[in-house]
């Protein structure tokens, strides 16, 4: 049998050592009970943690060596990634300080806010908050309505009605004394977009500053030790360096400057800086997705129901393969998104590791970070769910940590960013040649975009179908039949779109309602393109293993994953010709045939995890 450590080494990827370092500090720490805590008590609780967590590297991870930092920003996603095996809530604590308002002003403002700022949030000596959704508004940044207007070397910053108020802003009902703040900058009458600003909103002593006033959301599903709040600006006057002006800003005598002509353009550049935390999410649901199967592998594993035949040895769950169809598809799901996750991590740490990145690998790092996270944090609800139904009644228990999990994780699928919303972002990415909307091109730009894609893809879509004939019935488990129907399942649905956008734009409907008509179709490209994404980014970590033996083992599990996403798409498939129904069924019944197979590995599979025993039931 192989050492759960061995396969360990494959799944610490690029930041061994930090991980290695991160997960014995997380052994150190003792498990609060914190189901027994009244709300304050949990926040209180939280707080002091993450002011422990203050005196230790996670806090430096992400910043500039000329402040302080280390400089390394995917180290700092590892490190959210690894503190998702603990406290959630102590992980979206971290995530709102260091990740969201210190990660705003570091990608947003220009020196003299690094200079004055990270420091302290470093050190949490400047507790902050991200004060970007509103009420009315949350997907739709771009029409956020509190109002920043210049007025003589101020703003002045404003909550038009409560539909505007600042709304779940972590950090803010408690502990947050400055937030970043997004508003339209409004300069004589004219508004250039959505800008970030640094408002103070609490005096040292806990007090509200003037002009701001604070609510509390109060309790949630989850995540009780996070301090939600609501802000509401009443000419709330802050001055002008308070622009976080990397890509806008007021001149001393009045006037609005930028690099980027175009205020649409100029939005969508400043929020895609901001990607790290929708990274950081998938890692952490990544995260708690393989706890909760640690937790259910090992109840399996332990539990034993019902005799066999002329036998008083009762059967172990994990032998009866309906159990296995529960748990092991959604295990090897889990590793490939761990491949994916370490690739996107890799390709965060190049593309804003440098000064000046490059906008096409940074429009490919946005699409991929949006797809990710998607796919992550729905898997993360269906496994977690699925984990406390595998363990019975025993699962319902909060001791046994599964309760915990589905509450904290339930907001991952909605908050930095609606799932539904990215995965239409993704569609969009692969229909336009990176337009910032897709409405925003006229029907006959848009139909000579996707009539080039669609004769682009039925080209890709024939050479497939040459691909996949050449394999007979024994060859499911061939990477390249895999991949075949991958690839040519994405191509297939994305030339599908191109040709039903073409015609409806051709006809000169509404671009709204082109694109409202399409949304099913939309998802639908968005998912399939992530889906291959996974699959390669699986297939690579693969290729790369160097111990034989593990990977031997995780070429298993590829196949698991790659033939349980078609055995689950298999409807697709038999309609458009790609399997035949013969085939359809074989695919069962090798996936039946890996889960026997895996099952004996199945403890060492999750063991790799290498989670810390006192954050397991």
């Amino acid at each position: 049998m192989i050492e759960a450590a061995r396969v360990t080494d494959v799944l610490d990827g690029r930041w061994p050592q930090l991980r290695r370092e991160l997960r014995e500090r997380l052994a150190e720490n003792k498990a609060a009970d914190t189901a027994r805590l009244d709300m304050d008590a949990y926040r209180a609780l939280v707080t002091d943690q993450l002011r422990e967590l203050a005196g230790a590297r996670h806090a430096r991870l992400g910043f500039g060596r000329a402040h302080g930092g280390e400089g390394d920003i995917g180290g700092s996603v590892v490190s959210f990634q690894v503190l998702g095996y603990g406290d959630l809530s102590l992980m979206v604590k971290a995530g709102v300080q260091w990740g969201l308002f210190g990660g705003a002003i570091q990608m947003l403002g220009t020196e003299r806010h690094h200079a004055r700022y990270l420091p302290d949030v470093m050190s949490l000596e400047l507790p902050g908050c991200f004060a970007m959704t509103e009420s009315g508004h949350g997907s739709d940044v771009q029409h956020l309505r509190t109002t920043a207007r210049y007025d003589n070397g101020e703003f002045v910053v404003n909550t038009p009605d409560d539909d505007a108020r600042k709304d779940y802003i972590g950090n803010a009902a408690r502990d947050g004394r400055t937030a970043v703040v997004f508003a339209q900058l409004i300069l004589d009458d004219r508004s250039y977009g959505v800008h970030a600003f640094v408002v103070p909103i609490r005096h040292a002593d806990g007090r509200p500053m003037p002009g701001v006033r604070i609510g509390d959301c109060g309790p949630k599903a989850g995540l009780n030790g996070v301090d939600n709040g609501r802000l509401w600006f009443d000419n709330v006057r802050v001055p002008k360096e308070n622009l976080l002006n990397r890509y806008g800003d007021v001149t001393d005598d009045g006037q609005y400057t930028s690099s980027i002509e175009s205020d649409s353009r100029r939005f969508f550049t400043m929020l895609g800086t901001l990607v790290r935390g929708r990274i950081s999410v998938a890692g952490a649901a990544g995260s708690a997705t393989q706890r909760a199967l640690t937790i259910a592998v090992h109840r399996a594993q332990s539990r034993r129901q019902f005799r066999r035949p002329d036998s008083d040895t009762e059967i172990q769950l994990l032998d009866y393969l309906a159990h296995q169809r529960k748990l092991l598809p959604a295990l090897a799901k889990s590793y490939a998104l761990h491949f994916a996750q370490d690739e996107l991590v890799q390709m965060l740490h190049e593309v804003q590791g440098t000064p000046e990145p490059d906008p096409i690998a940074q429009r490919q790092l946005e699409s991929r970070a949006a797809g990710i996270k998607a796919v992550a944090t729905w898997h993360a609800t269906r496994t977690i769910q699925t984990a406390r139904e595998a363990c019975g009644g025993a699962g319902y228990l909060v001791a046994n940590v599964l309760p915990v999990l589905k509450a904290d994780t339930d907001v991952f699928t909605t908050f930095e960013g609606d799932n539904t919303v990215l995965l239409q972002l993704v569609a969009k990415g692969l229909l336009t040649d990176y337009r910032d909307n897709f409405a925003d091109l006229s029907p006959l730009a848009t139909a000579r975009l996707v009539a080039e894609q669609l004769m682009g893809s039925v080209l890709e879509r024939i050479a497939a179908r040459q691909v996949i004939a050449r394999f007979d019935d024994d060859d499911l488990r061939s990477r390249a039949w895999q991949r075949s129907l991958f690839e040519d399942r994405e191509q297939h649905v994305l030339s599908g779109l191109a040709g039903r956008l073409r015609a409806a734009a051709s006809s000169g409907t509404d671009p709204f309602d082109v694109f409202n008509d399409v949304q099913d179709h939309v998802l639908l490209a968005g998912r399939t393109h992530i889906e291959r994404l996974v699959f390669d980014a699986f297939d690579a970590a693969v290729g790369q293993c160097a111990d034989e033996e593990v990977k031997a083992l995780l070429g298993q599990v590829l196949d698991l994953y790659a033939l349980a996403t078609i055995e689950e798409d298999r409807a697709w498939f038999l309609e458009h010709g790609r399997i035949t129904p013969a085939r359809a069924k074989k695919v069962i019944a090798e996936v039946n045939a890996l889960c026997k197979q895996l099952r004996p590995h199945a403890v060492t599979l999750v063991d790799a995890f290498a989670i810390p025993r006192q954050y397991l039931a």
